[in-house]
C-alpha cells in the first residue's frame, strides 16, 4: 500500500458543544487536500483519540472516507492499550470503508517485547487491512524496538511504521533490515528531512494543516536531488514547526487553524485552551511566514 509521502494526522474539529463538527471536518479535508496532503490519519494524537468514543471514531471514520471519496488513503487509528477491544474497532473501521489502520503501541500498561509482538501480531491475523506501526514511547512509555519492528514487518498485512522515538539510529536499523516496499514515516515534523536522508518514505504531520504546501515542496525539492532548496525550506518553517508544538498537541494547530479563519474548535479535556499570552505567541510566530490556508 502506498500511503504517500506527506500524511497529514489531521484534527478533528468540535464544535461550541464540543460535538464533532462535520461541516468544519469536510471543509478541513479539502484544505489539506488542496495543499498537498497525500494521505489522512484520523483519529490518532492529533485527532484526540483518547477523548473520543468508539462511536464517534466510527461515524467520523465513515464520513472522511465519504468525503474524501478515494482521492487519497484513509488511515484509522485504531490503536490502544487492549488488543481485544482494538481488534472489535479495527472490523468497524474495515467495514467503514478504510485504506488502512495505524496502531499506536499499547500505553500505560508497559508490555514486554514479547507483549508487543503478540498483540500487532494478534491484530494482524484479524483483519486484511494494511497496518502502519506507531511508536511513540514519548507519550505510551514504552518504546517498540526495532528487532520488533523488523520481525513484524514479515507478517504481511504490516506495511509501514511510524517512527516518533527521534531515533535516527533506530530508524535507520529498522531500513535497512526490512523490505523495500516496507515504509519508515517520521512521527516529527522538524526530523523529515533527516529521516528521508536516510532512506525514509515521508512525515505523519501536524504541520501540514498550516504548511502544507510548504511540507510537500520541501520533501519533493529533496526527492528530486535538489538538497539545497529542501534544506532552506526546512529552516524557514521551523519556526512554525516548533511554534505548533509550544503546548501539548493538538492545542496549538487547531488555534493556528482557528486564527487563520478555518474553524477547529477547541480541544476536549483534560487537554485545555491556551492562554492569552501563548495565543500571542503562537500568532506572532505565525506572522513570521506567509500561512497557506
Amino acid at each position: 500500500m502506498d500511503f504517500g509521502k506527506l500524511l497529514t494526522a489531521m484534527v478533528t474539529p468540535f464544535d461550541a458543544a464540543g460535538e464533532i463538527d462535520y461541516p468544519a471536518t469536510s471543509n478541513l479535508i479539502e484544505h489539506l487536500i488542496n495543499t498537498g496532503t497525500d494521505g489522512l490519519v484520523v483519529a490518532g494524537t492529533t485527532g484526540e483519540s483518547p477523548t473520543l468514543t468508539d462511536n464517534e471514531k466510527i461515524d467520523l471514520f465513515k464520513f472522511v472516507v465519504q468525503q474524501v471519496n478515494g482521492r487519497i488513503p484513509v488511515l484509522a487509528g485504531t490503536g490502544s492499550n487492549n488488543t481485544r477491544a482494538t481488534i472489535e474497532l479495527t472490523k468497524a473501521a474495515d467495514a467503514a470503508g478504510v485504506d488502512g489502520i495505524m496502531l499506536v503501541s499499547p500505553y500505560y500498561n508497559k508490555p514486554s517485547q514479547d507483549g508487543l509482538y503478540a498483540h500487532f501480531s494478534e491484530i494482524a491475523g484479524n483483519t486484511d487491512l494494511p497496518i502502519m506501526l506507531y511508536n511513540i514511547p514519548g507519550r505510551t512509555s514504552v518504546n517498540i524496538a526495532p528487532e520488533t519492528i523488523i520481525r513484524l514487518s514479515q507478517i504481511e498485512n504490516i506495511v509501514s511504521v511510524k517512527e516518533a522515538s527521534g531515533d535516527l539510529d533506530a530508524a535507520a536499523e529498522i531500513i535497512q533490515n526490512t523490505a523495500d516496499d516496507f515504509s519508515v514515516y517520521s512521527g516529527d515534523d522538524g526530523m523529515t528531512i533527516p529521516l528521508l536522508a536516510i532512506g525514509g518514505t515521508g512525515v505523519v504531520s501536524v504541520a501540514a494543516h498550516i504548511i502544507g504546501n510548504e511540507m510537500h515542496e520541501m520533501i519533493e525539492s529533496f526527492l528530486n536531488g535538489d538538497h539545497v532548496k529542501a534544506a532552506q525550506i526546512h529552516r524557514e518553517i521551523l519556526s512554525v514547526i516548533k511554534a505548533l508544538f509550544s503546548a501539548p498537541s493538538p492545542t496549538p494547530v487547531k488555534a493556528a487553524l482557528n486564527m487563520n479563519g478555518m474553524s477547529a474548535g477547541g480541544v476536549r479535556l483534560p487537554l485545555v485552551e491556551l492562554k492569552d499570552e501563548e495565543k500571542k505567541s503562537l500568532k506572532k510566530a505565525l506572522g513570521n511566514y506567509q500561512i497557506t490556508m
